[in-house]
Parts: structure tokens; C-alpha cells; sequence
């Protein structure tokens, strides 16, 4: 397919980081639907819920195959997720620990939870993670902060990622043209997930404030000592 075939059947649909993904593949083939994958693990703003059925449908136009073009963006987020994963080992425990001092209203207590919840549930963290908008991206840094073992990790981002992209570029080869219907579905799910994290951050930040009065007021009345909370 010539670029301007490919233009003209997604246009007016694809604009900004869309197009430039289209530019990829319309360069590189499937590889280049990979690579825009790789890339949207690591910059979560890259919309992969119009990349994958833009990749499905171009495959239905004969650009390549779907069996490529699934192979190639699921290798693509599991490159993504293992380069967050290195982030997450290089920074480690004690990195990340000093990061959180520096975060108002957290503190390191806090990490040793999370990384006790990761621990006992990390692996359907991971998996079921891929799934979800943004968090996909963002479930790679606890993984690598608490050392998961690699082969688990790979293994299960490799299996969520391929259920997720299937998902999305089957949509796009059998819709075709119409491709962009499953966009509305696509950001509809993801407010759900932001407004979710949202109001988990909300409360988090409520039961903060208050256990740091409560702690403020128990020293002041003598029961606890200034570095007991």
C-alpha cells in the first residue's frame, strides 16, 4: 500500500501522534506497528487503542499479514515493558525509597505495603495490567523495584499484551474503514480507569492528612513521640 492510500483511507480519522504511528507502518511495515507499541509503553500518551485497529485494518488491505502484525506489536510491548522494568531494577528499593521522602504526604512505610502487596499479588498485577489503559505502562516499575523474577514477568506481559492487542487489531481488520468506531469504547475506558485512580489517590491522600493530625495531636498531648508515626 502507497502512503497515500493508507492516508486517504484513515483521513480525516488520523491526526498528530496517530498519523505519525501510520508513518511508521506505511515505513516499516509491521515492524513499524511494533515499534509504535514499544514506544507507547514508554510514553503512555501514544494512543495504542488507535494504533492497534489502524495496524488491523492496514492489514486487511493486504500491507501485511495479521499474524505479522500481532507478532510484531506484541514483541513491540514487551520490549516496552521490560525497558520500565529495568527502570524499576536500576532504581531499587533504596532509589525509590529516597524518591518517596522527598513526596508530600507519603512516606516509606508506604512502599514497604505496596511492595508487600506486589509480592503477593504481582503476577495478576502484571498480567491483567496489560489490559488497562495507562497502568499496562505503569506495572513494569514495581515489577523491576521488587526484583520479579524475569522469566514470570516476560511470560506473563507476553501473554496479556497478545490477548490485548488481539483484541484491538482484530477490530481493525474485521471493521476495515470503519475502524475507528472502537476509539469512543477505547477512551470510555479509560476515564473510567483515570476517575478510578483519581478518587483511590483522593482517599489515600484524606486518610494522609488525617492520620498525620491525629499523630500531631497525640504528640502534642504526650502519647506518642515526634517520630513514632
Amino acid at each position: 500500500m502507497t502512503t497515500t492510500s493508507l492516508h486517504a483511507a484513515a483521513d480525516p480519522d488520523v491526526t498528530g501522534l496517530a498519523a505519525w504511528a501510520v508513518g511508521l507502518m506505511e515505513a516499516l511495515g509491521a515492524p513499524g506497528a511494533g515499534l509504535a507499541i514499544a514506544l507507547e509503553n514508554l510514553f503512555p500518551p501514544l494512543p495504542s487503542e488507535v494504533i492497534l485497529p489502524l495496524a488491523g485494518f492496514t492489514a486487511s488491505r493486504g500491507s501485511f499479514t495479521l499474524v505479522e502484525v500481532l507478532a510484531w506489536t506484541t514483541a513491540g510491548s514487551v520490549v516496552g515493558a521490560l525497558a520500565l522494568y529495568l527502570v524499576g531494577a536500576l532504581l531499587g528499593r533504596e532509589r525509590t525509597r529516597a524518591i518517596v521522602k522527598a513526596i508530600p504526604l507519603v512516606d516509606v512505610a508506604d512502599v514497604d505495603r505496596t511492595e508487600a502487596w506486589f509480592d503477593r499479588h504481582g503476577r495478576r498485577a502484571v498480567f491483567f495490567g496489560r489490559m488497562v489503559p495507562l497502568f499496562r505502562s505503569l506495572v513494569s516499575i514495581p515489577a523491576g523495584v521488587t526484583r520479579m523474577q524475569v522469566g514470570a514477568f516476560l511470560a506473563l506481559t507476553t501473554l496479556g499484551s497478545a490477548i490485548w492487542n488481539t483484541v484491538f487489531v482484530l477490530a481493525g481488520y474485521v471493521l476495515g474503514e470503519n475502524w475507528h468506531v472502537v476509539e469512543p469504547w477505547s477512551d470510555a475506558l479509560q476515564v473510567v480507569v483515570i476517575a478510578a485512580v483519581a478518587i483511590a489517590v483522593a482517599v489515600f491522600a484524606a486518610k494522609r492528612v488525617a492520620r498525620i493530625r491525629e499523630h500531631r495531636r497525640r504528640v502534642a498531648r504526650g502519647e506518642e513521640s515526634p517520630g513514632g508515626m
